[in-house]
């Protein structure tokens, strides 16, 4: 019969990229990896460790919640960045891979109504948690650093100007918004590139908030919000823009949701999608997050995209890769969450606030140390909508116009460069 330090081993056979010492009482201690870094967790009993190994995706972060483990040496962050990178390595080595994505997908039949109770689920929290760790106008999605040393609302304004440069607006466009939030990116376009906005949420929290910030600034003219599914939405658009949203589809929807962007986008629109996604082929979500925090979401690799968009009338002008924003966005929510964690004790509990605080930190080391980031699909439907290169995107430099129509007819079917 294996000792417990003798199944530690063989998980961490080979892997030399951190440790993680367990200690317990009386003195006793194991092991889970090698080198450096080196983090230290202090366990109630060795009963927990026994647990954590039962089902470690669920029960390490499950143990936290309950207070049954706490970091000793390096803090949180630095457990969490060996772990993440053991996570890896034993997703790397796992067995029957395609049994586990197929059983995540049942998991992922997110029909409307099981949809709306997962986004309910998360984003149905009092909006005062989310007012005081996110920035002033409520982005709860990656930012865009374009120096380190932003501030995060700074980078939060910047993603929402990138956005706009890329889907290339013009006065009076009529813009969807799936997924709108708290309505911080519609406001942005109303207000900043006079267009009309309609956003769509499955949220009646976040909808209520946002209803009362749109009033409050007084853009109901321009921009109208309701609760509503993508599946049911109608009409017609000069652009599309989901943000942060696509997370939540899961991958048996992915057809759909490419049919019906491809549906609602004026011939001469243009979309963008930006979605967290996998650096590295399919994986599956871990159970923690499903079960605490995402239920029914799913982080696609750059493959599971494009495999589910290709049969639509939809052209792929550009895929950006942003790496590290979600770290440094992470890093400064984290910030902010632990300036309140007392207050938040007090309202939500102890046990809400390990988790959270195990889900920021977790996520943020999944972003810096493993291999999740955010993924930037520009799509239209016809190829002289947008310019021939990307300087546009940057402001400063010289540029052409939209709608290009002087292609040479030698090159018909000739597409914008897409750039990784």
């Amino acid at each position: 019969m294996l000792t417990t330090q003798s199944l530690l081993d063989r998980m961490s056979h080979g892997f030399e990229g951190g440790t993680l010492e367990f200690s317990a009482p009386q003195g006793r201690r194991w092991t889970l990896g090698h080198g450096e870094p080196r983090a230290v967790l202090q366990l109630h009993s060795p009963q927990v460790l026994r647990s954590i190994l039962s089902r470690p995706g669920l029960k390490f972060g499950e143990a936290y919640m309950d207070g049954r483990w706490q970091p000793v040496q390096g803090g949180l962050k630095r457990v969490l960045e060996v772990a993440i990178k053991i996570e890896e390595a034993l997703d790397r080595r796992q067995s029957w891979p395609w049994l586990k994505r197929g059983l995540g997908k049942l998991m992922e039949l997110n029909v409307p109504r099981i949809s709306r109770r997962h986004v309910e689920h998360h984003y149905n929290l009092d909006a005062t948690l989310y007012r005081r760790f996110l920035d002033a106008e409520m982005f709860y999605s990656c930012a865009y650093f374009e120096n380190p040393q932003m501030t995060l609302e700074q980078a939060q304004q910047a993603k929402c100007a990138l956005i706009a440069r890329k889907l290339d607006l013009k006065p009076g466009a009529r813009v969807l918004d799936i997924g709108c939030g708290w309505g911080g990116l519609a406001m942005y376009l109303a207000q900043h590139h006079g267009v009309q906005v309609t956003g769509i949420t499955l949220s009646s929290e976040q909808l209520a908030v946002a209803l009362q910030r749109v009033a409050d600034r007084g853009l109901q003219k321009q921009v109208q919000l309701q609760l509503q599914d993508y599946r049911d939405m109608q009409g017609r658009f000069d652009a599309i823009v989901s943000v942060g949203m696509f997370e939540h589809v899961g991958r048996p929807q992915y057809p759909v949701f490419f049919r019906r962007i491809a549906e609602l986008l004026d011939e001469q629109g243009s979309a963008l999608l930006h979605t967290i996604g996998r650096l590295g082929p399919p994986g599956v979500t871990n159970p923690w997050i499903r079960k605490y925090i995402f239920p029914g979401g799913y982080i696609p690799a750059a493959s599971e995209v494009l495999q589910a968009m290709q049969p639509q009338p939809l052209l792929l002008n550009d895929l950006e890769i942003w790496r590290l924003h979600y770290a440094l966005t992470l890093q400064h929510w984290q910030q902010r969450f632990q300036q309140a964690r007392a207050e938040f004790a007090q309202r939500l509990g102890e046990r809400f606030c390990r988790m959270w605080e195990f889900y920021l930190q977790s996520s943020e080391a999944a972003f810096r140390w493993g291999n999740l980031c955010v993924f930037q699909l520009q799509l239209s439907k016809n190829l002289q909508r947008l310019p021939t290169t990307r300087d546009y995107l940057y402001p400063g430099r010289q540029t052409e116009p939209a709608n290009v129509s002087t292609l040479p007819d030698e090159f018909p079917t000739m597409r914008a460069p897409v750039v990784m």
